[in-house]
């Protein structure tokens, strides 16, 4: 058991160094996302919580599905990963509120590092967002780790629950 629950978290951290990459490429490097012309010689944030979200809400007709959809879904599912990955590689995360605290931090350092590279937009709202996506990756990590124990022992509870 400890030699397959050993292969689960190396997975798991390999895993989750492709995501970093690929939310580094997205964030800091990819033009057509968030960096046109122009854009990184105005500094742009907004430090006022659900703003954006309520712009994105009344200006949608004329914003367009894509743009509304990649702001709000984009930064709750591009922290989905975050709080399914983080339990997974280590042990200190199987508990909510130290997998909470790493995506927020993560997403903190994110909104931080933007700010001040003036790359893409520093929105307190794509915290609450990706704080959102932490959330539902670590319910989906629990889900999991449920499933798991149903296949392994034939039962919802693991073996250390007595009935």
């Amino acid at each position: 058991m400890r030699r397959t629950e050993r292969k689960i978290r190396l997975t798991g951290r390999l895993l989750f160094a492709a995501y970093i990459m690929i939310l580094i490429y997205f964030l800091f490097f990819a033009e057509w996302y968030s960096h046109g012309p122009g854009i990184r010689d105005i500094r742009r944030y907004n430090f006022t919580p659900f703003a954006e979200i309520r712009r994105f809400f009344e200006y949608r007709d004329s914003l367009g599905f894509d743009a509304v959809f990649l702001n709000l879904a984009g930064n709750i599912i591009g922290f989905v990963p975050v709080g399914f990955f983080f339990p997974v590689m280590d042990r200190k995360f199987t508990g909510f509120f130290p997998t909470l605290a790493a995506g927020m931090f993560l997403s903190t350092a994110v909104e931080g590092v933007q700010l001040l590279t003036r790359l893409g937009i520093c929105d307190v709202d794509d915290l609450i967002l990706n704080t959102c996506g932490t959330v539902i990756g670590y319910l989906c990590f629990l889900l999991m780790r449920k499933l798991r124990r149903v296949r392994l022992y034939g039962k919802w509870r693991s073996p250390r629950n007595k009935e």
